[in-house]
């Protein structure tokens, strides 16, 4: 497989050959270049078994059944040593040491490819793609939030690379005799690339696989990534990065499918008690970061984790059964579902991808009634694009962090505490009615608050841990929060003002879930919540419900739009989400494409599915601008 200079003799018939010592040295070189090349594949194909074992299940612990699943259905084990091969047939390009270090380099790269997609599936349930690359600002201050996706059984993606980088200096002279081998690198690439390309024809466009698929994105990535192995589903992705950057259009008959499907979900119920109930009131929306509806209402060593939304929960309409639907937009998915009504797109953020698209929006339904309307982060204007988006999405104010004093950082940016003591003066000073619309930071990963706010007295071992982490953290928060409803009161905003509070995503259950799982003696409520967010709607002296419903992020905007008094026809044509407090229907569609609730038949489910790429067709060609 490796050509390498010849050590020549003339012998009795004049024709040049090897000394016995030259050979059996020639035949040696060969056969340690044969296994340091065969060593790299197999030790690649072998961690991305060990990658699909963990990522097909918790992130953390291996799945062998998962793992090896790929193997009981040909050709997809072929597929992933083709992939492999293909890529390190690039080491024929280079001669002598260089050969050795190009095969080295190789395996680190794809070694630390899997490592990065394995923090990001912890974190968000998903795996690096071209466009989270394309949003790096958005690593500002998060360093510590990705250093706390690492965990111990991740050393396994290095093991074999340390011992090649301890043996390298002795085992790379040994390749100075080797040398560029175009017509190998060729037949390497060409051979396993043509087996890639064949399958795709048998099982993608003919069909011969038991409805399996090779290149082609499915509801769950897990699925495309343990088909393609992880350097196919990369490949796989930067090609859908390009395709999908070219403009993009809705034939007529798309546009009729679309307005079919808006039209099929309309219930036209009879309008009820809750309607119009908060009509001409300010509505402040508040959207807490990391907030899970399990600690709603619980209790610690005695100490309830959330006194002040528990109180507010006497003068709400509450949603117990309500869930995230974010995906790789994280909490700018929140804030474009809350206010849009719209699932965000399925590759990268929406606000990125999309900063500038047009929606019938929350913010410009309100202000055609007579309402200010003003958005508020405590963070930078280009953050996840948020300024910018939202400006297109309808607000006619932003605020960001340069508008507030920065007297005092927790963890991600500006504190909860000065934060919202800021923003109070800044709507009692807004012309009323006013819809405006809040985030908060100090609740997000990686939990370390300062020790002086750290109110709750917890076991060492809990307190330590990052589920006491989470507790402290929204328990400070949430007397934050209780703090700025006071004031609202005290300045007399309270009796003419709706506020809508809710989490932008789960928090230490989507982060680190397999962490509080490894707890000792674990109360049985610390394990409960996956997704689940609370939605609290509250208005002063108003007497407290719970509602049942099934809903999510987008079923928001149509249920405060109806206690707004706001008619359906406004909104019910492009909300893709429903009024919880009038409809027949209980579920929701959440991100990874699972679903929650009852559904009336499997064709209701079906239809209801069918809403996310629908989503992601109105986003991509920005469908609402030309709309009539």
């Amino acid at each position: 497989m490796y050509q390498v200079e010849k050590t020549t003799i003339n012998t009795q018939e004049g024709y040049p050959a090897l000394s016995r010592q030259s050979l059996q040295a020639t035949l040696r070189r060969i056969l340690l270049q044969e296994k340091l090349f065969h060593y790299t594949w197999i030790a690649l194909l072998l961690k991305s078994i060990f990658f699909l074992g963990l990522v097909n299940n918790d992130g953390v612990h291996f799945n062998s059944s998962k793992a090896f699943e790929m193997f009981t259905n040909q050709p997809f084990a072929l597929i992933y040593i083709s992939f492999e091969i293909a890529f390190l047939s690039v080491a024929f390009l280079f001669k002598g040491k260089l050969h050795y270090w190009a095969l080295v380099i190789i395996n680190i790269l794809l070694s630390f490819s899997m490592l990065v997609d394995l923090m990001n599936f912890r974190a968000f349930g998903n795996f690096l793609s071209v466009y989270t690359l394309s949003q790096t600002s958005n690593l500002d201050n998060l360093f510590g939030s990705i250093i706390s996706m690492l965990r111990t059984v991740d050393l396994v993606f290095w093991f074999d690379i340390i011992l090649l980088m301890i043996a390298g200096y002795k085992l790379a002279p040994r390749f100075k005799a080797v040398r560029r081998s175009f017509p190998i690198f060729l037949m390497l690439m060409l051979v396993s690339s043509s087996y890639i390309f064949v399958n795709y024809l048998v099982v993608d466009v003919f069909g011969k696989n038991d409805q399996k698929f090779l290149f082609r994105c499915s509801w769950s990535q897990n699925q495309t990534m343990s088909n393609l192995s992880p350097l196919g589903y990369h490949l796989f992705d930067t090609y859908k990065y390009w395709e999908d950057s070219k403009p993009f259009a809705l034939s007529a008959e798309e546009k009729k499918h679309v307005e079919a499907w808006f039209s099929a979900k309309i219930e036209n119920l009879p309008e009820n008690s809750y309607s119009s109930k908060f009509q001409g009131k300010n509505l402040i929306v508040l959207q807490v970061e990391s907030l899970e509806k399990f600690v709603i209402g619980k209790s610690v060593n005695g100490q309830e984790i959330t006194p002040n939304l528990n109180r507010l929960l006497n003068n709400s309409l509450y949603f117990p059964n309500f869930y995230e639907q974010v995906w790789n937009g994280t909490s700018s998915d929140s804030d474009l579902m809350t206010n849009t009504s719209v699932y965000p797109v399925r590759q990268g953020s929406t606000f990125f991808r999309f900063p500038g698209n047009t929606y019938n929006s929350l913010p410009k339904i309100l202000e055609s009634h007579g309402y200010g309307t003003l958005a508020i982060h405590p963070d930078k204007g280009g953050y996840w694009n948020w300024r910018q988006a939202l400006t297109a999405i309808g607000f006619q104010r932003t605020i960001d962090e340069g508008y507030f004093q920065m007297d005092e950082r927790i963890g991600f940016g500006l504190s909860d505490g000065t934060y919202l003591r800021q923003v109070g003066p800044v709507l009692k000073a807004e012309k009323q009615p006013f819809y405006s619309f809040l985030v908060t930071l100090t609740s997000h990963s990686p939990f370390d608050l300062p020790v002086q706010y750290r109110k709750l007295k917890l076991d060492p071992v809990l307190d330590e841990s990052k589920l006491g982490g989470y507790f402290q953290s929204i328990n400070y928060t949430d007397q934050q929060i209780g703090a700025f409803i006071d004031k609202l009161d005290k300045d007399g905003l309270l009796d003419n003002t709706v506020i809508a509070l809710y989490g932008d995503h789960t928090g230490v259950h989507k982060f680190y879930d397999d962490e509080i799982k490894q707890l000792k003696n674990p109360e049985s409520w610390w394990l409960e919540g996956h997704n689940q967010i609370p939605l609290i709607i509250f208005s002063k002296g108003m007497t407290g419900e719970e509602i049942k419903t099934t809903g999510g992020h987008i079923d928001i905007l149509p249920t405060l739009a109806s206690l707004m008094g706001i008619d359906r026809k406004e909104y019910e044509g492009t909300a893709m989400g429903r009024n919880l407090l009038n409809t027949n229907r209980d579920f929701v569609v959440l991100s990874d494409g699972q679903t929650v609730g009852t559904f009336p038949s499997d064709k209701a489910r079906a239809e209801a599915m069918l809403g996310v790429g629908i989503a992601d067709e109105i986003i991509r060609s920005d469908y609402f601008r030309t709309k009539k």
